[in-house]
């Protein structure tokens, strides 16, 4: 509809490539995963795709492309790999947003909600995106997701050009503002914050040895441990250790602790995942 309004016949979105944003036929579409999208063709047009954390490419497609409108992207790259850009990758964006007259659309699916420090990932680069999704930790296990609006992007869709039947629903909604609560209340975003720090600094100090491992990266309780090799069979082999843990991009482990980890979990995280590593 923002395309529309502007004129243009066949709006294009910005994507990214490793991206991934969801399983139905549209955000299907815009994820950057060609394992994901299998057999599910005929995908849906209209995505222009760049690498992740190149704003560079992003001009690229916008002097080659006069149909784009927005830009749809991950402030950190979840199943790519816990892929953290640099850090005024965002900021770029924004303002190559601005000199365009496009909306930036952040995907906080994983992000949000405290997982990297600041409620919002956007935060910490002090800049407001036009859209905002937000989902999984809104609800603590209750299913729950919402899409956040401002300025122009809040004037398109009026009532009527959307509808969900489950949408809105009182049970998910105070759930929501539970989490919210809870959150703030009890000063777990900090914590993620501290946790994270930590863990990353165990981590890095504990196998820097280990030529298995190619890079060890993350934002708050969001980390990834990334190796030389395929490393699908580590999810089992964690989880006899009593560690739930999960591969994605095929060679990282991805780890989503708890934001209620206490100091003796994080230990005993640190500790088996490094023993789990060095015995692959």
């Amino acid at each position: 509809k923002y395309g529309a309004a502007q004129g243009i016949e066949r709006p294009a979105i910005l994507v990214m490539e490793n991206s991934f944003h969801g399983r139905t036929l549209a955000t299907l579409s815009a994820t950057g995963n060609k394992k994901a999208q299998e057999g599910f063709a005929p995908l849906v047009e209209g995505f222009i795709r760049v690498p992740y954390n190149d704003p560079e490419a992003v001009r690229a497609a916008a002097a080659q492309h006069a149909n784009i409108v927005a830009i749809l992207v991950e402030p950190v790259q979840g199943e790519g790999g816990v892929r953290v850009p640099a850090l005024g990758y965002l900021n770029q964006l924004r303002e190559i947003c601005d000199q365009n007259q496009w909306l930036l659309m952040l995907d906080e699916i994983q992000t949000g909600n405290g997982r990297t420090g600041r409620y919002f990932a956007f935060q910490h680069n002090g800049i407001q995106p036009d859209v905002l999704t937000t989902a999984k930790g809104l609800g603590n296990g209750v299913p729950i997701g919402a899409c956040l609006a401002r300025g122009q992007a809040a004037e398109i869709f009026q009532p009527g050009s959307h509808g969900s039947t489950f949408g809105g629903n009182p049970l998910a909604c105070r759930a929501g503002i539970a989490v919210v609560e809870t959150l703030f209340n009890e000063g777990l975003i900090a914590r993620a914050a501290q946790m994270g720090d930590w863990l990353l600094e165990q981590f890095r100090e504990r196998l820097k040895d280990d030529a298995k491992v190619v890079d060890i990266r993350g934002k708050g309780l969001m980390i990834g441990l990334e190796l030389d090799r395929p490393c699908a069979e580590l999810v089992a082999q964690a989880r006899e250790r009593e560690l739930l843990i999960n591969v994605t991009a095929g060679n990282t482990l991805r780890l989503l602790p708890p934001f209620i980890l206490t100091e003796a979990e994080a230990e005993q995280l640190v500790t088996g995942v490094v023993e789990l590593i060095r015995a692959f």
